[in-house]
């Protein structure tokens, strides 16, 4: 069996450096469903951290984070059950969604990163 291409943006492997940096280690990368994906699933202490990187050339049209809406977070929730479903103790492990926004361009783009982002 082949692997899969990679699909990910340069912001997703720029917001795992930065997450990694700050002690969180990676689980699961372009984690899919049929109803949805999460970018980083990343531990942290005894959390498991589901996050959404988001990526603008430029806020010109407002900002990265702006466009995690309602349906977005719902899509997110509903894949992070099914890996719960599947993942080691999951219904044990506390948990939260994170946003990573990035905008320009390497190498030196602005970025935040908002934890418990809903």
């Amino acid at each position: 069996m082949g692997k899969a291409v990679s699909t990910h943006h340069w912001s997703e492997d720029f917001a795992l450096d930065q997450l990694q940096s700050k002690g969180l280690r990676l689980v699961e990368r372009n984690y899919r469903t049929r109803r949805g994906e999460i970018d980083l699933i990343l531990q942290e202490d005894t959390f498991l951290v589901f996050v959404e990187v988001r990526y603008r050339a430029s806020s010109a049209f407002g900002r990265p984070e702006e466009t995690v809406d309602a349906k977005k977070q719902s899509r997110l929730r509903f894949t992070a059950e099914v890996f719960l479903q599947q993942y080691r103790n999951g219904y044990d492990t506390p948990c939260r969604f994170d946003v990573f926004a990035v905008s320009g361009k390497m190498p030196d783009p602005d970025w935040q990163w908002i934890q418990n982002a809903f």
